[in-house]
């Protein structure tokens, strides 16, 4: 196992659809164990292959709660082609991103949703989710199909984050928070 680098914005592979799996082999249930080792060491409650530069359908989530340790709970859920076959409510969450630094906003999706794929042992697999779990599965399935939570966001405030983003790698430093999105981290 490995952490991978994670890419970021505006790395233009976030934007890439990944293609289906076609195989699940050895190299594949490695670079998930890579996948959740990254994840946990960022850390994260999720991450997708894309944002490690894999061009494949393949998530990993975790939305376990620390314990006294500080370690998380440890639910990992690993899916391969995921298919969101059903969704049902509304809800607004603030949402980060390991591939958007220093950056969060509030993003409305699907309160319940039903999510069909594969596990690493070959097996068809259905997670039934609602609140957090739900949009945990939903922002990694975006990063499957080329989108990141800032899509989701007016123009204005995707344009902003942009300019801010750009202006610091222009200036080769680090991107900083602005005094503006003070409380969203």
């Amino acid at each position: 196992m490995a952490i991978r680098k994670i890419l970021t914005f505006p790395d233009t592979f976030l934007k890439k659809e990944a293609s289906d799996v076609e195989n699940i082999d050895g190299r594949l249930v490695e670079a998930m164990d890579d996948l959740a080792q990254t994840m946990y060491a960022a850390p994260g409650i999720g991450l997708a292959a894309p944002q490690v530069g894999l061009d494949e359908r393949v998530i990993v989530v975790d939305i376990g709660e620390e314990d006294e340790s500080g370690e998380q709970g440890r639910d990992l859920i690993e899916v391969i082609n995921p298919v969101i076959t059903e969704e049902e409510g509304e809800i607004v969450w603030e949402e980060g991103c390991l591939s958007v630094i220093d950056f969060r906003a509030e993003v409305t999706r699907a309160n319940r949703i039903l999510v069909q794929g594969w596990d690493r042992n070959q097996k068809e697999i259905s997670i039934e989710a609602e609140g957090l779990l739900a949009v945990a599965l939903q922002h990694e399935i975006d990063h499957l199909d080329g989108t990141l939570f800032l899509d989701h966001l007016s123009r204005l405030k995707r344009d902003m984050y942009t300019r801010r983003v750009k202006k610091a790698l222009r200036e080769g430093r680090p991107i900083a928070r602005d005094t503006e999105d003070d409380g969203n981290s």
